[in-house]
C-alpha cells in the first residue's frame, strides 16, 4: 500500500470492487450465448415445438425472437445511463421502486436456483453417451453426484477469475456452434438430396409464417421459444468488469440475440427436411435425447458430435447461468436490500465469492431435493421458470420507458427504441406469463399429470418461490434499511449521449 494514503482509503480497499476491463467483447458475446445454452435449448425445446406447430417451427423461432430483441434493447440502454452489475434489480428500482426493484432481482437469483442442477445433469449424462456409457447415463444416483462435482466446479472457476471464466467461455461457444455448423450443413444436405427420413418436408417459405398453425399453437410454441432465448442479458450481469462498461456489454447482448436466432432458425430447418415433423411426434417422449438420434441420422459415425455440442452447452451454461444470480445478489447487498454479508467480495480474485458459493448450494439443494422426489417434479421446476423469466424481462422493458420517460418524445429514435419497443417487448412477455399460468394450473399439463393442491406442480412451484420472495422482501423491508428510503426517479440527462436520446438525436 503507498505511503501517504489516508485511512479512509485503506479502509476502502478491505473491500475491494470487482475487477474492471477483464471480459471483452467477444467474451462478452460468448457468455451470453452459452448463458442461453444454445444446444442443449435446442435438444429440450426444437422437439415440442415441432410436436406443437409442425413446420412453422421456424416461423415461432422467429416470433419469439422479436420480444427477446425488444428487451435487449431496453437492456442496452439502462445500461448506458446505469451499469450496475444488478441489471434489473438495479434498473427498476430506480424507475419503479424498491418494492418492484427487489422482487425484479428475487426473480434472476431464483432462476439460477431452479436451472444450473438440471443444466450440470443434462451435460454429465451426454458426455457419457458420447464415450458409450450407456448403462451410467441411466444410473441416476451416479449422475446426480457427477452433477454435483461438475457445479462445484464451474462455481470455482467463477470465483477464481471473470477472465478466466471468459476464456473458457470463447472456448466451450466455439465448439458448440462448429458442431452445430457441421450438423445444420449434413443435415441440410442429406434431406435435399433424398436421403432425409420418411416424411422429410421439402423447404417452403411457409415455414416461416409463425400463425401457420393457428393462434393457441403459436401461443405454446412462444412459450418454449422464450425459454430457448432467454439467458443473453449474463453478458451485461458482467457489466462493471467489461471494457467500455457503458456500451459494450448492451451491444454483447444484442449481438447475442441475433446469433441466436440464426442458429435457432437454421437448426430447424435442417431438423425438417433431415427428419420431418412425424419423426419428432413419434419420440416426443424422448425429451433431450431426441437431438441425439437426429444427430445420428444425420451424421452416422460422428454423431458424437452433437452429443459433445450438447454436453459443451449445458457444462458452459452451468457457469454463467450462475454469474446473473451471483451478480444480482451482490449488487442488492450493496443497496442493503439483503444483508451486507452477500456483498463480500474476494481480496484474492476481485469476484462476489460469498454470493457465486451460496446460488451454487442453494440450486445444489434445489436439484438434490427437487430429484429424490421425483424426475418429473425436476421438469416440472423447470416449466416454472418461464413464469420467473417473463417476470422479469417485462419489468426492465416498463422500467426502460418509465426510466426515460422525460426523454422519449425527443427523437424518433429515442421514442421507437426506448419508449416503444421495449413497453411492447414487456406487454407480449406480460401476456406469455399469464398464459403461463393459465396452462400450468392444469394438473394434466404437467410431466407427471399429477396435482398439487387442486393445480398443475409448475404453477405450484412458481407460487411458492413468489411467495417466499415476498416473505424475504418484507422481513427487508422491517429493517429499514436505506434501500427502502429509495424513490422512483427518471434517467439524468447528463448521463445519456447526445445520439441516443437528447436534443441532437
Amino acid at each position: 500500500m503507498a505511503e501517504g494514503k489516508p485511512p479512509t482509503a485503506e479502509k476502502l480497499e478491505v473491500q475491494p470492487s470487482l475487477e474492471a476491463n477483464s471480459i471483452g467483447f467477444l467474451d462478452a458475446v460468448s457468455i451470453g450465448l452459452n448463458a442461453t445454452s444454445p444446444a442443449y435449448s435446442l435438444a429440450a425445446v426444437l422437439g415440442p415445438i415441432v410436436v406443437l406447430v409442425g413446420v412453422a417451427a421456424p416461423g415461432v423461432m422467429i416470433a419469439s425472437f422479436i420480444p427477446m430483441l425488444l428487451i435487449a434493447s431496453a437492456f442496452y440502454f439502462l445500461n448506458r445511463v446505469d451499469p450496475d452489475c444488478g441489471t434489473t434489480f438495479s434498473w427498476v428500482t430506480r424507475a419503479m421502486g424498491p418494492w418492484f426493484g427487489w422482487m425484479g432481482g428475487w426473480a434472476i437469483a431464483m432462476t439460477g436456483v431452479l436451472v444450473v442442477g438440471s443444466l450440470a445433469s443434462v451435460a454429465v449424462r451426454f458426455l457419457l453417451l458420447m464415450f458409450g456409457q450407456q448403462d451410467m447415463a441411466n444410473n441416476d444416483t451416479l449422475v446426480m453426484a457427477l452433477s454435483v462435482l461438475l457445479i462445484l466446479v464451474m462455481t470455482w472457476i467463477c470465483v477464481v477469475g471473470t477472465d478466466l471464466s471468459g476464456r473458457i467461455q470463447t472456448v466451450l461457444n466455439f465448439a458448440q456452434i462448429a458442431a452445430l455448423i457441421v450438423f445444420c450443413v449434413v443435415a441440410i444436405t442429406k434431406g435435399l438430396s433424398g436421403q432425409g427420413l420418411p416424411g422429410a418436408e421439402a423447404p417452403s417459405l411457409s415455414w416461416f409464417n409463425p400463425f401457420g398453425q393457428g393462434a393457441a399453437a403459436l401461443t405454446a410454441g412462444l412459450l418454449l421459444g422464450v425459454f430457448a432465448y432467454w439467458g443473453w442479458e449474463s453478458a451485461v450481469n458482467l457489466n462493471e468488469e467489461t471494457k467500455d462498461s457503458d456500451s459494450t456489454p448492451g451491444r454483447a447482448a444484442i449481438v447475442s440475440t441475433v446469433i441466436l436466432l440464426a442458429t435457432y432458425v437454421g437448426t430447424a430447418v435442417a431438423v425438417l427436411v433431415l427428419v420431418g415433423p412425424t419423426f419428432l411426434t413419434d419420440n416426443a417422449d424422448q425429451e433431450e435425447m431426441v437431438f441425439a438420434l437426429i444427430a445420428q441420422e444425420a451424421l452416422g459415425g460422428w454423431g458424437w458430435i452433437v452429443l459433445l455440442a450438447v454436453a459443451m452447452s449445458a457444462i458452459a451454461s452451468t457457469q454463467t447461468t450462475i454469474i446473473p444470480a451471483s451478480r444480482t445478489a451482490l449488487s442488492m447487498a450493496r443497496r442493503q436490500a439483503i444483508p451486507g454479508y452477500f456483498g463480500r467480495i474476494s481480496l484474492r480474485y476481485r469476484t462476489p465469492a460469498v454470493s457465486t458459493w451460496w446460488v451454487a448450494g442453494i440450486a445444489i439443494v434445489w436439484y438434490v431435493v427437487v430429484s429424490f422426489i421425483s424426475e418429473n417434479a425436476l421438469y416440472d421446476s423447470l416449466s416454472a421458470l418461464s413464469l420467473l423469466i417473463a417476470f422479469y424481462y417485462s419489468l426492465t422493458g416498463f422500467a426502460c420507458a418509465i426510466y426515460y420517460r422525460k426523454l422519449l418524445f425527443k427523437s424518433a429514435k429515442g421514442f421507437l427504441l426506448i419508449g416503444l419497443g421495449p413497453v411492447v417487448g414487456a406487454i407480449l412477455l406480460l401476456w406469455l406469463l399469464i398464459l403461463s399460468g393459465i396452462e400450468m394450473s392444469n394438473p394434466e399439463n404437467s410431466y407427471g399429470g399429477v396435482s398439487w393442491f387442486g393445480l398443475g406442480p409448475p404453477l405450484v412451484i412458481g407460487i411458492f418461490l413468489f411467495a417466499v420472495g415476498v416473505v424475504f422482501m418484507v422481513s427487508s423491508r422491517i429493517a429499514a434499511t436505506a434501500f427502502w428510503k429509495e424513490r422512483p426517479s427518471v434517467v439524468d440527462p447528463d448521463l445519456v449521449p447526445t445520439s441516443e436520446g437528447g436534443d441532437e438525436s
